[in-house]
């Protein structure tokens, strides 16, 4: 084998590797957002703390629309107080004002996004897609805790506000 094929053939492996590390990314940087909390992803809870702390720290609540979809959404509340590990629930409002069946999906973070790791929300809205039939209200619950490991994180020591925002999207009309 002469140089030039050698070079064209270790050319080729690259772009074929380089194509392989794009398609696999997406899931690759979804799980480790999820394991560590990054980017404001937040934990699921398997069960249910009862290990109280002692920080008390304000919830704000957030919400946004995406253009394409005709619906009303909003937090019923602006934000509540917790103490850590405190299990708490919070209302978000949704109608559909269009006049067709619409399917939207939530997607969330929470900041900072250190903090994140330690939000573990129990149930939420935003599990699954949400189908609105036209004209149809709706609250939608999220139950969650903070974890009061928060309280031995020394890059949030400071920290009494963590703000839960979620954006909501069309997926389909039906």
């Amino acid at each position: 084998m002469n140089n030039n094929t050698r070079l064209a053939l270790a050319l080729v492996s690259v772009f074929l590797g380089m194509i392989m590390l794009t398609i696999a990314s997406v899931p690759i940087y979804k799980v480790f957002c999820k394991l560590t909390g990054y980017g404001g992803t937040t934990q699921v809870a398997q069960d249910v703390t009862s290990n109280q702390g002692n920080r008390i720290l304000r919830v704000r609540f957030d919400s946004n629309i995406d253009q394409s979809l005709p619906w009303k959404f909003f937090a019923k509340q602006n934000e509540i107080t917790i103490k850590t590990g405190q299990n708490a629930i919070a209302f978000y409002y949704a109608e559909n004002i269009s006049d067709q069946p619409i399917i939207g999906t939530a997607v969330y973070n929470v900041t900072p996004h250190l903090a994140a790791q330690y939000f573990t929300k129990i149930e939420c809205f935003c599990f699954q897609e949400q189908l609105l039939n036209p004209g149809q209200k709706v609250l939608m619950p999220v139950t969650f805790f903070v974890d009061p490991k928060i309280e031995d994180d020394p890059e949030l020591k400071d920290l009494d506000t963590i703000t839960l925002s979620y954006s909501f999207y069309k997926v389909s009309e039906q």
